[in-house]
C-alpha cells in the first residue's frame, strides 16, 4: 500500500510536528537533512511528507493528493472547511485581535468602520457576529501600518506577544478567537484508510495529553 501523504506547513509547524512523529517513534532524518527536497519519506516509508506553504497544505488535502496535512487554525477559518479537522496539535498557539490606535474609541459612533487585515474572511465573520457594518481592505504588508496613515480605524491580525503592536502605538480592543496548529484529513481519505489515519491521530493525541500532563 502506498504511504500516507501528509502535507506540513513549512517552518515552525513543520519542525514542531517533526518532533512529535520522531517522540512516538517514527525515523524522520530525512526530512531532518532534506536539504531543498519538498517531499521525503518517514516512518520508513510508511509516511510521505510534502512541504508546502499553509494555504497549500489545506488545497493539497481537499483535492485529495494529501490524505492528511497540519496547519494553523488561522488559514483553516480564512481559507475553507471541506476537510476534517482531526486534532488541536495544541503548538503554534497565538490569537486572532481588533487593535487600533491607542486612545481611540473603536465601538463609539454609529459609522461603518473601516478594518485592514490579511485575514478578510475571519474579520467579516467576526463582525458579523456583532452585527457590525464594516469596510475590509485586505492588506498584505504589515497590517499595523494601516490606522498609523488613516487608512483604516483598526486592524484585525495575529497576536503573539503584543511587541509589534505596542511598538507602533496600538493597542489590543478585543481577542477574537485562539489559534494553534490542526491536525486535519481529506475526508474520503479518512474513510477509505480509516485505520491507518486513525492509529496516527491515537499515538499522537496520546503523547500531546502525557506531555501536558508532564507540563
Amino acid at each position: 500500500m502506498k504511504p500516507l501523504r501528509i502535507a506540513l506547513t513549512k517552518g515552525r509547524l513543520e519542525k514542531n510536528t517533526i518532533e512529535i512523529f520522531e517522540k512516538i517513534g517514527y525515523n524522520c532524518d530525512e526530512v531532518r537533512n532534506k536539504g531543498r527536497r519538498l517531499i521525503m519519506n518517514i516512518g520508513d516509508g510508511k509516511f510521505e511528507v510534502v512541504l508546502a506553504k499553509a494555504a497549500d497544505v489545506i488545497t493539497y488535502v481537499e483535492h485529495g493528493v494529501c490524505d492528511l496535512g497540519v496547519v494553523g487554525k488561522d488559514t483553516i477559518l480564512e481559507k475553507g472547511n471541506s476537510f476534517y479537522e482531526l486534532l488541536d496539535l495544541g503548538f503554534g498557539k497565538c490569537k486572532f485581535a481588533l487593535a487600533c490606535k491607542d486612545g481611540y474609541d473603536f465601538y463609539h459612533g454609529y459609522g461603518a468602520k473601516t478594518i485592514a487585515t490579511k485575514y478578510p474572511e475571519v474579520t467579516r465573520t467576526f463582525f458579523e457576529g456583532k452585527n457590525m457594518d464594516v469596510r475590509v481592505i485586505k492588506i498584505e504588508g504589515s497590517v499595523e501600518l494601516a490606522p498609523l496613515v488613516g487608512l483604516s480605524d483598526g486592524i484585525v491580525d495575529i497576536v503573539e506577544t503584543g511587541s509589534t503592536l505596542k511598538a507602533n502605538n496600538l493597542s489590543v480592543i478585543e481577542y477574537v478567537t485562539d489559534i494553534s496548529a490542526r491536525l486535519i484529513a481529506n475526508t474520503a481519505s479518512l474513510k477509505l484508510r480509516k485505520n491507518e489515519i486513525e492509529e496516527l491521530a491515537l499515538k499522537m493525541e496520546a503523547y500531546l495529553n502525557d506531555n501536558n500532563r508532564k507540563s
